[in-house]
């Protein structure tokens, strides 16, 4: 179900107040919702030893947001230097941070040797020659290629720019321990946003099978396997939520075995992002306009620099108009935003209650990829993000950008280059 209802019944009193004091649009999220998944999710997996959840730092990449999971135990999975220095700026140090990039540049493994280094997962053979110096830990991002369906969002494991192939696994890390890795990781990522808990429980299975065939030609022992994230929210109100007890007691069942045959197990990672932050977030924006032409054109003070997901993937984001919770869905709306571009949509012929200028519009499930894939085009700026807080307060935690944030890369030293004739 969008949105739990004990962040509405919290949020959704108080929201009117939150409109009066910091203007909309904004996202809000709720600490008490991310610290109970996060407990949660330790407790279902507390059955496999090591186990440990890496945020996806990608999924909302705010200090405040991470502060909340290094407090839990949990690391990081960065895919750029900023995502480094962002986790490493509330105590993440080391092994706590994943460094999972491709097409990897010198200045990112410069970043990721940086502070103590971090765990580095390399996603293709060729950057094994290319990395300075080379870490004792090491891992690489598997693909399985056909061996595996994805889904809309990660697309084809075929088709995926993603990963070290089946056939190249084991050279991988042959060549990685010729070059002093001494220490080894497995990972690999193969949905996103998946709701049928038996797809996970796969790849699971999958990984553990990949680390018996290399431990098999090499003779080394792996640390960790990383089963990456995917873990699947119901956007919406039809469908059923991720089973994540049945998930963990048949996920627990595998190393188990694996445990008994081997004497040993890897430890459990996994790098949800989505599934800790999403429900527990929303996009708070104000009715502005009624167009009636050859459909109902709801126009919000929001557009989709705000929130993209609807515009890229057609995804669904849940939408109620405060106050009017109970009240009939007798109008069929699109609900857009001010974006000079005709995808720029929250919803498509959704059924909702009459809406009026200055109607507050609560759109559910924007904690995940949500301000974080924000973006500038037809300068149209992101807005504040709020953390509702445990004992009920509210606070900002990023303002709004400005016109001032905006125009700032045009301020800058000149600098004229005239090549010479070859």
């Amino acid at each position: 179900m969008p949105m739990s209802q004990s962040f509405k019944e919290r949020l959704f009193p108080i929201a009117q107040q939150l409109v009066d004091h910091y203007g909309t649009p904004f996202h809000i999220y709720d600490e008490v919702g991310i610290r109970e998944t996060g407990e949660a999710l330790k407790k279902a997996f507390a059955g496999i030893d090591g186990f440990r959840e890496y945020y996806a730092v990608k999924a909302l990449p705010n200090p405040r947001i991470l502060k909340l999971m290094h407090d839990m135990g949990f690391g990081f999975d960065c895919s750029s230097i900023a995502e480094l220095v962002l986790s490493r700026q509330i105590g993440a140090r080391a092994e706590d941070l994943m460094f999972t990039s491709n097409n990897t540049t010198a200045a990112e493994f410069a970043a990721a040797a940086a502070d103590g280094g971090s765990i580095l997962n390399l996603d293709d053979m060729s950057l094994i020659e290319k990395v300075p110096e080379f870490p004792e830990l090491v891992c690489f991002r598997y693909n399985p290629g056909p061996r595996r369906t994805g889904n809309v969002i990660i697309g084809n494991p075929v088709e995926a720019k993603y990963g070290v192939s089946h056939e190249q696994v084991v050279e991988a890390y042959r060549l990685a321990r010729a070059r002093g890795a001494k220490r080894f990781g497995l990972h690999t990522m193969v949905a996103s946003n998946e709701l049928d808990y038996t797809y996970m429980v796969e790849t699971a299975r999958m990984v553990l099978e990949i680390v018996e065939t290399v431990s098999a030609e090499l003779d080394i022992r792996f640390e960790f396997v990383n089963i990456g994230g995917g873990f699947g929210i119901p956007y919406r109100p039809e469908q059923e939520a991720l089973n994540i007890s049945a998930l963990a007691a048949e996920v627990t069942g595998l190393f188990n075995a694996f445990k008994e045959q081997h004497g040993y197990a890897p430890r459990m990672y996994m790098e949800s992002g989505r599934f800790m932050t999403g429900p527990h977030g929303c996009l708070v924006t104000t009715a502005i306009n009624h167009k009636q032409i050859y459909r109902n054109y709801i126009g919000l003070d929001a557009c989709m620099s705000s929130l993209m997901r609807p515009a890229l993937y057609g995804a669904y984001h849940h939408i109620d108009i405060l106050g009017k919770e109970a009240a009939p869905k007798d109008h069929v709306y699109d609900l857009v935003g001010s974006l000079c571009e005709n995808n720029d949509k929250f919803a498509v012929q959704r059924e909702l209650p009459q809406i009026v200028d200055g109607d507050i519009v609560v759109i559910h499930d924007t904690g995940a990829h949500g301000h974080a894939m924000g973006f500038q085009y037809n300068a149209r700026l992101r807005p504040k993000e709020l953390l509702m807080r445990a004992d009920g307060s509210v606070e900002l935690i990023r303002r709004e950008e400005t016109l001032e944030d905006y125009f700032a890369t045009l301020n800058f030293d000149a600098d004229s280059f005239k090549p010479t004739a070859n």
